[in-house]
């Protein structure tokens, strides 16, 4: 194994309080990315089990993933809400899937049965659009779109009789009910999003909430993060500062030896199984590139950030692994929050008893 240091970028001590978020596969298939392969991996009870141990081990929420290929994100969000008394669901929706006024209302009802425990990744990224009525767009036009959506569902969450005349949407008179109640340092749910292209950066500085990353080595989160910051100032950004997230797999063990060792065999698995012919970098957007990319620099970088998965068909989290005891892991994540990343959404499969071991073993050492 070669180990290839990248350097930290230090921005002082901003270890304000963090978030700490899961993942719920969604997944129609079973076996997503090494869970257990069981019948009934996506009924409720199935789901409702992760949620309620995500509450009982200290997890604020977790991601619950979109697609056209799976379950509706937001009726397994609601269904899980209605389980459970602190959970709150990462929410991932698609504009062109999602109409402004009918999304905007729909989560607002959410938000309400709730009792304001809601959030929401906008996902702008290629999916089977045909599917449910909608056209292939070019990729300034798609994040135009994702943009004009964006500010159009604030306005509803936070104006009433909204009348909008854009490039991609209207509306007339439109009053969402319910009114969503504003909370204090949330006037709405939190709106996250993701993308490392210049068009997506752009619709990231000056419209979303938050700016999720891959698990990227620190040098590259804490430029984009400078990059991000000075954007934002240069257009003028009319919103509260633009924060920051992390969506990783952290793969923690009792030791530092058996993580890697663990981390290593689950690898020579996916080796087994994979077609080369199968890859996916030419179509991979912009983000998913930059993980690919890594490898090339090493199959370590920084502390334990391993590059190898992603030749191996891992994507997207799964790429890159951050690889360790819940000390190293700790460690590794705390740095990243000193570059200024308050929101983590981690993961490792299988999932239900990575949420009780890394709930058990990992947060406390972060909330010290």
């Amino acid at each position: 194994m070669t180990v290839s240091p990248d350097p930290v970028l230090r921005r002082g001590d901003a270890r304000t309080s963090a978030e700490f978020l899961w993942y719920i596969p969604n997944e129609a298939a079973p076996g997503h990315r090494g869970d257990t392969p069981v019948t009934d991996h996506n009924s409720l009870e199935t789901l409702a089990a992760q949620a309620l141990a995500l509450e009982e081990h200290g997890w604020k929420g977790a991601l619950i993933g979109a697609g056209w290929s799976r379950p509706d994100t937001l009726t397994v969000a609601t269904a899980l809400a209605a389980r459970t008394s602190s959970f709150e669901p990462l929410v991932a929706i698609r504009p062109g899937y999602w109409r402004p006024a009918h999304f905007a209302t729909a989560a607002a009802t959410l938000d309400h049965l709730s009792g304001g425990r809601v959030r929401i990744n906008i996902v702008s990224g290629k999916d089977d659009l045909g599917a449910y009525g909608e056209a292939d767009e070019d990729q300034a036009t798609r994040y135009a779109r994702t943009e004009e959506f964006i500010r159009l569902v604030r306005r509803l969450w936070t104006q009433e009789r909204v009348t909008h005349r854009g490039a991609h949407y209207q509306v007339t008179e439109s009053t969402v009910v319910p009114r969503l109640s504003a909370r204090e340092g949330r006037p709405h749910p939190k709106l996250y999003f993701g993308g490392a292209s210049q068009a997506a950066e752009r619709v990231a500085a000056t419209a979303a909430d938050v700016q999720l990353f891959w698990g990227e080595p620190l040098a590259g989160v804490g430029e984009r993060i400078d990059r991000l910051r000075d954007l934002s100032a240069r257009l003028e950004r009319d919103l509260p500062p633009l924060e920051f997230g992390l969506r990783v797999t952290t793969v923690v063990r009792e030791t530092t030896e058996q993580a890697w060792a663990d981390a290593q065999a689950k690898v020579e698995r996916m080796a087994s199984t994979h077609d080369p012919s199968h890859s996916s970098f030419g179509r991979a957007a912009a983000g998913q590139r930059r993980l690919f990319d890594l490898a090339a620099r090493g199959e370590v970088l920084d502390d334990n950030l391993y590059t190898t998965p992603g030749k191996f068909g891992g994507s997207g989290a799964a790429t890159t692994w951050l690889v360790g005891s819940a000390e190293d892991v700790a460690k590794s994540l705390r740095r990243y929050q000193d570059l200024g990343v308050t929101h983590f959404i981690l993961s490792d499969t299988p999932y239900l008893p990575e949420i009780r071991r890394q709930g058990d073993q990992l947060l406390p050492l972060l909330r010290d």
